[in-house]
């Protein structure tokens, strides 16, 4: 959808009635949309979403699994793409029908997923109509209350001497990433950026609103707790034992507030580009001016946040990279990429950026020489960025309750990749 194609939808869910949401851009593209389902094989789903927008919500939730079912037929990448605006436009559908029967939650929730799992076509007016339904929510709810008083994540110092005994074996002992306050751009490009190394930068963010209001729970909770998100469940993704569940932000965030490290049913928000599912959190963050730099562009924007003990394996990412820390802390450690044979990295396609060692349990006996390999860590503070080269490994733990902002860009050069 256009910016003007936007602005005119906005305009009209602003002024419609309170009892219905309008959706104008699907409904002038309703047919266009079904058309096309319909020539991948879609025919009963288009029975089904013509009763749905007659006000059937049994037809919209039947609607709504046909498309989840074509979602999960095959790989990701390997869905017909109209099946994802298939599944937006069924949640669309669904949540119509929960907001005319005042059942604000249910359309927040229908909309959510069509957000996370459904197509872009739809996604401004997804958006648009989670506004509405939220302020109706809100409203009603005792989320909308500012008087409550704070309730901290992280509150104290760690002990740095008990914290290390969780850490990987050799970690603060050898070479430590470099801080530096306030990095000009030119020598960040100058010194890290066309060198390709890493760096802490300090006090870049003190301007951030996330920086005062992460750390308190009931304004996460007033802002997005009866949002739907994805979470992991499980010591990582690597493991036997780990799973996706999708949840509300209010249940993560109270996981994370009681979080016992020693389960294995660690809850973490992870690689998830909340910013744009949630807009109002990602008016709470700034893009970095250093992630302009090589005139590339944005990427991504992904979220991780969790409770202290969260793990990260040993990995790389194709871009580069700063990952900010906007609450907490949490221990990183870092292998250059001109090691990647002697990391052992999985020979699966899915896993190939990623390492067969553990670090947290490390199999001499299989990876002899692992020990000897140069590394550099460091303990990245609340309101620090680092920079992390493109391909360079690495490796990342949470210290304590933690929320971090990571930001991919790309070379401008390899902006067709």
């Amino acid at each position: 959808m256009s910016t003007s194609a936007a602005d005119a939808v906005a305009g009209e869910i602003a002024g419609s009635d309170d009892g219905v949401l309008e959706t104008p851009f699907l409904d002038s593209e309703r047919w266009n949309i079904l058309h096309s389902i319909a020539e991948e094989g879609g025919y009963a789903y288009a029975t089904m979403t013509s009763l749905a927008a007659a006000g059937d919500i049994r037809a919209a939730e039947a609607a709504k699994e046909m498309a989840w079912e074509q979602l999960h037929s095959g790989p990701w990448h390997s869905v017909v793409p109209i099946w994802r605006d298939a599944y937006s436009m069924a949640c669309m559908h669904l949540a119509k029908l929960h907001y005319a029967n005042g059942e604000f939650n249910q359309a927040i929730k229908a909309l959510d997923m069509g957000i996370i799992m459904g197509g872009m076509m739809l996604r401004d007016e997804l958006n648009l109509a989670i506004r509405k339904a939220s302020e109706k929510e809100k409203a009603r709810s005792d989320l909308g209350e500012k008087g409550e008083s704070e309730i901290k994540f992280v509150s104290q110092e760690i002990n740095v001497a008990e914290v290390q005994q969780s850490l990987p074996i050799k970690s603060l002992s050898c070479k430590l990433v470099g801080k530096r306050p306030a990095l000009s751009l030119e020598a960040f490009l100058r010194d890290h950026y066309l060198s390709g190394t890493p760096v802490v930068i300090r006090d870049s963010m003190d301007h951030w609103p996330a920086k005062s209001k992460w750390n308190d729970m009931n304004y996460l909770r007033r802002v997005a707790g009866f949002r739907t998100v994805p979470v992991e469940v499980g010591k990582n993704y690597l493991c036997s034992e780990w799973k996706q569940e999708l949840i509300t932000f209010s249940e993560f965030l109270e996981r994370t507030r009681s979080n016992d490290t020693t389960s294995m049913e660690t809850t973490y928000l992870a690689q998830h580009q909340l910013f744009d599912q949630i807009q109002e959190l990602r008016q709470d963050i700034v893009i970095p001016d250093y992630c302009f730099t090589g005139g590339g562009e944005i990427r991504s924007l992904n979220a991780w946040f969790g409770p202290a003990g969260t793990v990260t394996p040993l990995h790389h990412d194709p871009h580069h990279n700063i990952l900010a820390q906007v609450v907490g802390k949490k221990y990183v450690r870092l292998y250059s990429a001109s090691l990647s044979d002697e990391l052992h990295p999985h020979s699966e396609t899915m896993l190939s950026n990623s390492s067969q060692v553990d670090l947290d349990n490390i199999d001499e006996k299989e990876f002899p020489n692992i020990l000897d390999l140069e590394f550099q860590d460091c303990i990245l503070e609340e309101g620090e960025m680092l920079y992390i080269p493109p391909k360079w490994w690495h490796y990342v733990r949470s210290l304590t309750t933690s929320f971090s902002v990571s930001f991919w860009w790309s070379d401008a050069e390899k902006l067709d990749d």
